[in-house]
Formats: C-alpha cells, sequence, structure tokens
C-alpha cells in the first residue's frame, strides 16, 4: 500500500525543518505544498529531501489541499495524509492513522482532538473553539454524522474515494465543503484520538476572516451552498434525505 504524507505550509519558517526531520522516521513519501511563503520558507526547503509544489502566490489552504489530491491521484497513491506544519500536529500520531488505514473499513480517518482529554502549550482561543462546537453541530445535525471536530487538518484520505469529489473552495471552508460532498457520494468517515496542542494564539487567519462573526458566517455560507449542489441527497432544510 503506498500512501502519501502531505503537509501544507505557508510561512513556517520557524517549524519547517523541525517538523521534516520527524515525519522522516514515520513517512517515506512526503509532498510539501508551499502556498506562497514570503519567509525563509522555500530556501529551507530546497535543502530537505521532499518532494514540493510552489504556489507563486497565497492561494488558500483549500488550494493547496486539492493540490495535494491530485498529487496522490496522479502518482497512485492508495491513501493521502495531510497534517499541518506549525507543530500543532504530532508525527508521533502518524502510526495511529496507518493502523486505522490497515483496518479498512473506512474511506477517511479523520483525527479529532476532542476524543480524549490529552491537551497540550496555551489552550485555544475561545472563539476557534467555540466556532468549531458551533459548525461541528450544525455539520452533524446536517449530514447525519457524528463527528467530534470539524475542522481537524489532521486526516487520511482514501484515494479511490476521493476521485469522486470536485472540490473548489480554496480557503479555509474547504472542510465544510468536503463533508457534504463525503457523505453525498457516501463515503466511510471514522475519528482516531489526536492531542489537543495550540502553540501559538496569535496565528491568524488573515483578511475579514479574523473577525469571528465574518469567519462562522462565512462558513454557513460555503456549508449552504454546497447542499444546494445535491438536492436529492439533502432536503430543502438542509436534512439528510
Amino acid at each position: 500500500m503506498r500512501i502519501l504524507l502531505a503537509i501544507p505550509v505557508y510561512n513556517e519558517e520557524q517549524y519547517v525543518t523541525k517538523v521534516l526531520d520527524e515525519v522522516r522516521q514515520y513517512a517515506k513519501d512526503i509532498l510539501v505544498i508551499d502556498d506562497g511563503s514570503s519567509d525563509q520558507t522555500p530556501m529551507l526547503l530546497a535543502q530537505q529531501p521532499v518532494d514540493v509544489i510552489r504556489h507563486a502566490v497565497n492561494r488558500g489552504y483549500g488550494q493547496s489541499m486539492i493540490d495535494a489530491f491530485r498529487w496522490a491521484m496522479c502518482y497512485g497513491y492508495d491513501w493521502i495524509i495531510t497534517m499541518d506544519c506549525d507543530e500543532q500536529h504530532e508525527p508521533e500520531s502518524l502510526p495511529d492513522f496507518y493502523a486505522a488505514i490497515e483496518q479498512g473499513d473506512a474511506d477517511i480517518v479523520s483525527g479529532s482532538r476532542y476524543l480524549n482529554d490529552c491537551r497540550c502549550g496555551t489552550p485555544p482561543p475561545a472563539d476557534r473553539r467555540q466556532i468549531n462546537g458551533i459548525i461541528t453541530e450544525e455539520v452533524n445535525q446536517t449530514l447525519g454524522l457524528q463527528l467530534t471536530d470539524g475542522f481537524c487538518g489532521f486526516k487520511a484520505y482514501r484515494v479511490d474515494a476521493i476521485k469522486k469529489l470536485q472540490l473548489s473552495e480554496t480557503g479555509y471552508a474547504f472542510p465544510l465543503q468536503f463533508w457534504v460532498q463525503a457523505v453525498a457520494h457516501d463515503l466511510v468517515i471514522r475519528e482516531v484520538p489526536v492531542r489537543l496542542i495550540y502553540v501559538d494564539p496569535n496565528r491568524s487567519f488573515g483578511g475579514p476572516l479574523n473577525d469571528a462573526d465574518k469567519r462562522l458566517a462565512h462558513y454557513n455560507d460555503v456549508f449552504a451552498t454546497e447542499l444546494v449542489k445535491f438536492p436529492n441527497r439533502f432536503n430543502a432544510f438542509g436534512c439528510r434525505s
């Protein structure tokens, strides 16, 4: 079984070398998607034995994910695992994802920071935890899921399964489009626990999304727009039919 580890990065000069040194202990095939970094990240990546997709300008987290999926499809991988590069996702958790993949009973293995009580570092800002809870509950009620963490980027995806999806959301609302399409195409989803680690409470989304109310409204807009694309699967109230 061929597994690709994909890591989106944007201005991660503080973390990228250490993270890549650690993940190479657990992963053979590593792809980094550099989303237009303007710091020393590109230079540091050039010193690493990894494949790199380089965006000339910042195109968004969702676009980095879409590009990673395309790479996995083009090069014949069976699974792709995605993780962040800010030390909030532990490479030591990768064997847990490998074990879940080996069970063969899921198309998506999604990390959850809320399946156990193991936490590290500074607690996440209140607005981020609140929005995660609100959106996760909306996704569960609307799509008939039982997620505990709708926004964790530490995930494993069966490549043959995600070939069915037509993903186009380039920004941070990417998970909302993804969950709708995953359910619409009957993908099997399971969660595995990962530690809740929050290193830098000052990290920002950039632009209008730094405002919590605008961020929540944007997520809801993307979610509602995606539901409308599947009228045979979700009724007028957004509930799974």
